[in-house]
């Protein structure tokens, strides 16, 4: 989101060598207010309330992202639904929570996956080892009787 690394600008470059799609640091401010429907000055009172971070040239101009400008949108959404801009704060904060705790739980359902890969395996491992330990033997089933000779009257 705001300030991602390798996102900050070079002097006398509008974004670090590199850095290519949403996180490019392309837009001028007022480019940046244009695209995302609002005042420059508000640009700026976002930024000191820490709601978007952008990128710096190298003589101190702010230059914005496609990233940032998605994040200004979202911002108005959410101001436009009502919410003040410490509540729009808390919110992007929560789905930005919310974000890296998806892609945790799919990194952890991956490591899962692989576990029980494993154990699979281990347990085919085992049952092909018993196949070579063990050796049928043909039994057949033996009563013993004591001689007639020997039996208690009834």
């Amino acid at each position: 989101m705001p300030g991602q690394p390798g996102a900050q600008a070079q002097p006398g470059m509008p974004a670090a060598p590199g850095v290519h799609g949403p996180y490019r640091a392309v837009y001028v401010i007022s480019v940046a207010a244009e695209l995302a429907g609002v005042h420059p000055q508000t640009l700026r009172i976002y930024e000191r309330k820490g709601l978007v971070d952008p990128s710096r040239t190298g003589g101190g101009s702010r230059r914005y992202s496609q990233r940032d400008i998605d994040r200004l949108r979202r911002i108005q959404d959410l101001t436009g639904s009502g919410l003040n801009l410490e509540g729009v704060r808390r919110v992007l904060d929560l789905e930005a929570d919310n974000e890296q705790l998806h892609r945790e739980i799919e990194q952890l359902r991956g490591a899962i996956e692989e576990v029980r890969a494993e154990a699979r395996e281990a347990l085919e491992r085992t049952h092909r080892q018993y196949r070579r330990d063990l050796v049928p033997v043909r039994q057949a089933a033996v009563v013993w009787r004591p001689p007639r000779a020997q039996r208690p009257r009834r």
